[in-house]
């Protein structure tokens, strides 16, 4: 008990102290939209498309309507287990006749069979209906499966209660992962061209390493029968081919289906209404991305545009005919009359000649300024002769893989063969990527090593460094580091303050032309950089080099010298401070809960330093919290302003009344940020939090120990989280999570979670249920 009246001791106020240049220093503004922008003396300036990528839209809120699960017999719990990760209350109906304006915000359990004959009473306005249905048990009901606004297809693996939460924060409108990859400077998706996707499961996280989307060609399905295969895979057939896909990686998915004569795919074109089934039904399994071809009749296409409710609809135009010109008046009526009913334009074309990649490029140049409101727009020529357009796309260029096996498209290039082309063509410079770390941080795999075989598998030319710095607090160093011509961004663990990261790097204050470093929101707010990535110049100034990748100034030779390398960096280099590790924190909470589980709740978080709470406290400032406890730490009135209400827990008394509250104010959310050392102490408080306490029926508790553990006692205290209540994560997890995100920030490029977990020699997130 002595140790725990010691960590509620009030800390010394030289816990804060770090934080007081920042806070005197710099001034935040506000603009029209009330974004936060630093003044250094100069401009204020708005921290580019960062600001918006590092401001995750996990408000919550979402559909506030109804939620009403239909379930089989004897699958009740999928119906609770929908509320726990919504968060949100729970109860039984007999009908939907039962259900009223009172349950608003709550989720109702209905028996199929009950439902069925009570469907008439289903109140779009007031009501979203789920009809969900367990593959390997029931035969599903056409009759709910239609009438219902959505269908969630599972079975009883241990992904459920993950493959739940994605599909639940998507279709409730609690995911904004579009904008966020419409923001990327590239994207890719890879097309799974198996007659089985279970063919592919086994590779999954080594297919999908530099993609940021799946495509699942229902077209190429072959769905066997006794005597062969059906010539169209049935809807149940395709249905679970989805889940499967869904189960195994967390890419969003692309349904799209191909006609035999238009666009070399399987499906007949003479039965429209067929497209129309298929594709409203990916709707309602809560797909993604929905591929619509332009041939369809309008009223088809038109419908499913007007029906898409969260999904996104692709407009898909292709001509294999070998005469298409870029240069026609027939190309810019096709894209004209794509852009009434798309969120993304696709026009895709076999050409004659390497100049129509000219040609085209100068279309998109063209359609971008003649239609500035126009959808995102990702056009390739086919063939080999048309493989510099796919280096040159942006927009979810397809890309295939070795170990597919066939290619979607003539011409299909892997990202790494992307990559060295836009390496070959000078718009992919070499650079050199550093990992800086202070003893102990060793971190749970080495970096080093993690990092070359990302680069590899990327195909991408730069080379990753390692470096140990003396001390947390000593960063003077980095200086000699930065400074250089081939600098191509740097990730610190553990992070430093933004003051004491430019005041012993003198080279950041003179770059942008004198304007210094472009701060993330997170940075503005908690004062801790962790990740520095150098920002591309804008296509105004550098038409050579396109704007999409987050690379260095370019390089006259590829391979320097030392002396060459040496060279400072350009005064023009646009530097971006960025903080990542709140992202790693916000997306493990977020894996198996919707943001709404989170949203007006409570939390508790025990950290020695306000530095080692700060990215958890803009977290949990994401996620929606309304009131955190802080424990062992005093947090500085620059932040306490920008935060949610947070009441210093200084007494055994204190925590006792925190521990006490009932409902919706208990805490709903405990993390530690303390060190391993303290493991007994924080279990000691994790069983109290756990004992007898009420939270209602709609929440689950979470817990999150942030500390490195060298021995099993990383295991003991989750052990003991789970025993009390709580589901229950790890820093490797954090970990897993916050280098995906370094990735993404440093070289552009998506690495799956799993393929991170996988490296690491864990293949899953963990034990949390």
């Amino acid at each position: 008990m002595a140790a725990v009246r010691q960590l509620l001791s009030p800390p010394s106020p030289a816990s804060a102290s770090m934080f007081r240049q920042f806070d005197n220093d710099a001034k935040i503004h506000r603009n029209l939209n009330g974004v936060g922008f630093m003044d250094h003396g100069n401009k204020t300036k708005e921290p580019s498309s960062l600001s918006s990528a590092s401001s995750h839209d996990v408000s919550g809120v979402g559909d506030m309507r109804t939620v009403v699960v239909l379930y089989e017999t004897g699958q009740d719990h999928i119906a609770s287990l929908l509320a726990e990760v919504l968060g949100r209350p729970y109860t039984i109906k007999s009908d939907f006749k039962d259900v009223s304006r009172e349950d608003r915000m709550e989720v109702v359990g209905i028996k199929t069979e009950h439902a069925k004959a009570s469907l008439s009473f289903k109140d779009s306005e007031l009501q979203v209906a789920i009809y969900t249905h367990q593959v390997d048990s029931y035969r599903a009901d056409s009759i709910l499966s239609t009438a219902c606004d959505y269908e969630f297809l599972y079975s009883d693996t241990s992904t459920l209660r993950q493959d739940l939460a994605r599909f639940a924060s998507f279709v409730l409108g609690q995911s904004n992962q579009h904008e966020l990859l419409m923001a990327k400077a590239r994207t890719y998706f890879i097309s799974t061209t198996f007659p089985d996707v279970r063919a592919a499961l086994s590779n999954i996280d080594i297919l999908t390493v530099g993609s940021d989307a799946i495509e699942i060609r229902v077209d190429l399905l072959q769905e066997p029968l006794d005597e062969g295969f059906a010539e169209i895979p049935s809807l149940k057939y395709v249905g679970e081919q989805v889940m499967l896909l869904r189960q195994h990686t967390e890419l969003p998915i692309i349904f799209t289906t191909r006609s035999t004569d238009f666009s070399n795919g399987r499906f007949p074109m003479s039965d429209p209404g067929l497209y129309y089934e298929y594709l409203l039904k990916a709707i309602q399994w809560g797909v993604e991305y929905i591929d619509v071809e332009l041939w369809l009749p309008e009223d088809i296409r038109k419908k499913l545009f007007e029906q898409r409710r969260y999904s996104r609809i692709m407009s898909a135009f292709h001509d294999f005919s070998g005469t298409f010109r870029w240069s026609s008046t027939y190309a810019e009526e096709t894209f004209r009359r794509s852009m009434r009913y798309a969120d993304i334009i696709k026009m895709i074309a076999i050409v004659g000649d390497y100049s129509a990649n000219f040609e085209l490029e100068y279309f998109r140049s063209k359609m971008l300024v003649e239609n500035p409101s126009a959808p995102p727009f990702s056009a390739v020529n086919m063939g080999e002769i048309g493989q510099l357009s796919r280096t040159l796309n942006r927009v979810f260029t397809p890309v295939t893989h070795p170990l597919l096996p066939i290619i979607a498209a003539p011409g299909q290039m892997s990202t790494a063969q992307i990559n060295a082309s836009l390496a070959s063509l000078g718009h992919l410079p070499r650079k050199t990527i550093y990992g800086i770390s202070s003893p102990p941080q060793q971190g749970p795999m080495s970096q080093s090593s993690f990092y070359e075989k990302c680069l590899n598998e990327l195909g991408l030319p730069h080379q990753f460094v390692a470096i140990r710095r003396q001390s947390k607090t000593q960063v003077g160093e980095l200086d000699f580091w930065c400074d250089q011509r081939d600098f191509g961004g740097a990730y610190l663990e553990p992070g430093c303050t933004y003051t004491a990261l430019t005041n012993a790097c003198t080279v950041f204050s003179k770059l942008d032309n004198g304007n210094g470093p472009i701060l993330s929101d997170a940075v503005q707010t908690i004062g801790i950089v962790d990740t520095v990535i150098i920002q591309s110049p804008p296509p105004s100034s550098a038409p050579s080099a396109p704007s999409s990748m987050p690379s260095s100034p370019r390089q006259p030779h590829a391979d320097m010298g030392f002396n060459e390398r040496r060279r400072s960096l350009p005064h023009s280099t646009r530097v971006v401070f960025e903080n990542v590790s709140w992202r790693g924190i916000l997306r493990t909470l977020t894996r198996d809960f919707a943001p709404s589980s989170y949203l007006g709740r409570s939390a508790v978080l025990f950290a020695s330093s306000c530095q080692d709470a700060a990215p958890t406290l803009f977290a949990m400032k994401a996620l929606g919290i309304s009131k955190i406890y802080t424990v062992g730490f005093k947090t500085p009135e620059h932040l306490i302003r920008t935060l949610p209400t947070l009441e210093p827990v200084a007494s055994l008394e204190s925590l006792q009344r925190a521990r006490s509250t009932v409902d919706d104010s208990a805490p709903v959310l405990i993390i530690s940020a303390l060190p391993s050392e303290k493991s007994n102490l924080v279990a000691m408080v994790v069983r109290a939090f756990g004992r007898g306490v009420t939270t209602g029926s709609r929440s689950r508790k979470v817990f999150l120990d942030l500390a490195e553990h060298k021995s099993s006692g990383g295991g003991a205290l989750r052990l003991a989280a789970e025993q009390s209540g709580f589901a229950a994560y790890e820093a490797a997890d954090v970990a897993a999570f916050t280098t995906v995100e370094s990735l993404r920030l440093l070289v552009g490029q998506n690495v799956p979670y799993s393929f991170v977990r996988l490296t690491n020699g864990t293949s899953s997130l963990g034990r949390a249920w």
